[in-house]
C-alpha cells in the first residue's frame, strides 16, 4: 500500500472519531430543546467529553512512546462512537455525563497511536499531515449535519444510529495499519519519527498557545449555534448551518496550513494565522445578522490553519516523545481550553451570551503573542518534509 493510499484511509478514519468530537456540540441544541438544559449545564456535557479526554491523552500518548499499540486505532474508534451512540437514550444528567465521557476516553486513545501512525505513513511530509489532519476536521464538519439528521429522525432517542460512522472507521484502519509495520518493522521499529534533544521550553510556550486556542475554538463551538439563533432570528437550522460553518472552514484551513509550511515556516504561518483570527472572532461576537457567517468561516480558517502545524511542532520540540507531544497538544492542551466553557456558560446564565463570548476575542492575541518567541525546528529543511529515519528502535531511550 502507497503513502497516499494509507493516508487517505487515515483521514477517512480520523473523520470518523472526531465525527464524535463534534457531535457532542452539535448535541447541545436539542439537549437544551428536549431537556430544558441550561447553558452552565450543557457546558458541563462538552467538558465531560473534552476534559477526561485531554487528561488521558498524554497517558495514552506516554504509553504509546513506551510500545507502539496500533491495537488501539480500532478499538479506540468503537469506544469512542458508543459513547456517543448511548449519550441521547437515557434522560439522566448523570449516565448522559458518563457516556460522552466514555466517548471522549475513546477520542483520547486514538489520537496520540494515530498521530504517531499518520507521520510514519507520511515518511515526514507536512502536506500528507495536513490530509490527516484534514480528515479530523471533515469529521468535525460532518457532526451537525449528522446529529441535526438524526434528531430530525426522533430525537435524541435515535442516537444509537451515530454508532455506525465508529463501525466503518475501525475497518479502514486495519489495512494501513498492516501496511505501517510492513514498512517500518513494527514492534519497537519505526516508534520515533525523529531524534534530537528534547526542547522543552518552546513545547511548554506552544502548548500554552494552543491552550488559549483551544478556549477561544470551544468556548465558540459549544454556544455559537445557540449565539447565531439569537443574533440572525434564522433558527435551529441557522445555527446549524453555523456550526458546519466552523467545522468545515477548518478542513480547509489544515490542508492550507500544510501547503503554506511547505513555503514558509510552520511558526511564521501559525503566526499570522492568528492576526487573522483576532479580527476574525471579533466579528462573530460584535456583527449580526447574516454576514456573521462570513466571520464564522474567517475564525475557523484562522484557528485551523495552524492546527496540524502544531502538532508536527511539538513532535520535532520533542523527538524523543513523540507520543507524549502528540498526546498534549491534541489532548491535554484542548481539554484545558475546554474548563472555559462552563465559565462562559455561567457568565451567560447572568448576562447575556455576547457579552460571555465578548473574552474569547483576546485569546488569539495570546497565542500570537506566544508563537512571536518559538523557534523553528532544525527538524524541518525547505520543502515541507521532515527527517523520518526508516528504521530506528527506541529500546535503551
Amino acid at each position: 500500500m502507497g503513502r497516499r493510499t494509507s493516508i487517505a484511509l487515515l483521514a477517512i478514519g480520523h473523520a470518523c472519531v472526531d465525527v464524535y468530537q463534534g457531535a457532542v456540540a452539535a448535541l447541545v441544541p436539542f439537549f437544551v430543546a428536549e431537556r430544558a438544559y441550561g447553558y452552565a449545564t450543557v457546558a458541563g456535557i462538552v467538558l465531560a467529553a473534552s476534559l477526561l479526554s485531554s487528561v488521558a491523552q498524554p497517558v495514552f500518548g506516554a504509553l504509546t512512546d513506551r510500545r507502539p499499540m496500533p491495537w488501539l486505532l480500532p478499538v479506540s474508534t468503537i469506544v469512542g462512537g458508543a459513547g456517543i451512540a448511548l449519550s441521547g437514550v437515557t434522560g439522566s444528567y448523570g449516565l448522559t455525563l458518563v457516556f460522552v465521557a466514555l466517548s471522549g476516553i475513546g477520542v483520547a486513545a486514538y489520537h496520540p497511536e494515530s498521530a504517531r501512525t499518520a507521520r510514519l505513513a507520511s515518511e515526514g511530509s507536512h502536506s500528507a499531515m495536513g490530509v490527516f489532519s484534514l480528515g479530523g476536521n471533515l469529521g468535525f464538519a460532518t457532526a451537525p449535519l449528522l446529529v441535526a439528521g438524526v434528531a430530525a429522525a426522533g430525537g435524541l432517542r435515535m442516537t444509537p444510529l451515530l454508532v455506525f460512522p465508529a463501525l466503518a472507521g475501525a475497518v479502514l484502519c486495519l489495512p494501513v495499519l498492516r501496511a505501517v509495520a510492513r514498512r517500518h518493522g513494527g514492534g519497537e521499529r519505526g516508534a520515533a519519527v525523529a531524534r534530537g534533544a528534547d526542547d522543552w521550553g518552546s513545547f511548554v510556550r506552544l502548548s500554552f498557545a494552543v491552550i488559549a486556542r483551544s478556549v477561544v475554538f470551544l468556548g465558540l463551538s459549544t454556544f455559537l449555534a445557540l449565539y447565531v439563533q439569537q443574533r440572525s432570528g434564522g433558527g435551529s437550522v441557522a445555527g446549524t448551518v453555523a456550526l458546519f460553518v466552523l467545522y468545515l472552514g477548518g478542513a480547509v484551513g489544515s490542508v492550507v496550513g500544510g501547503i503554506l509550511a511547505g513555503r514558509w515556516d510552520r511558526v511564521t504561518v501559525a503566526r499570522s494565522s492568528y492576526l487573522v483570527s483576532i479580527v476574525a472572532v471579533a466579528g462573530v461576537v460584535v456583527v449580526p445578522g447574516p454576514a456573521i457567517s462570513v466571520f464564522v468561516a474567517l475564525t475557523s480558517m484562522g484557528l485551523y490553519v495552524p492546527f496540524s502545524l502544531q502538532v508536527t511542532l511539538g513532535q520535532d520540540y520533542l523527538p524523543s516523545r513523540v507520543g507524549t507531544a502528540s498526546g498534549i497538544t491534541l489532548g491535554l492542551t484542548v481539554g484545558i481550553g475546554g474548563v472555559a466553557s462552563p465559565v462562559i456558560g455561567w457568565l451567560a446564565d447572568r448576562t447575556t451570551l455576547q457579552v460571555a463570548l465578548a473574552p474569547l476575542i483576546l485569546m488569539p492575541v495570546v497565542s500570537w503573542l506566544l508563537f512571536r518567541g518559538l523557534p523553528e525546528p532544525g527538524a524541518s529543511h525547505p520543502g515541507g518534509r521532515a527527517r523520518v529515519p526508516r528504521s530506528r528502535s527506541r529500546s535503551g531511550r
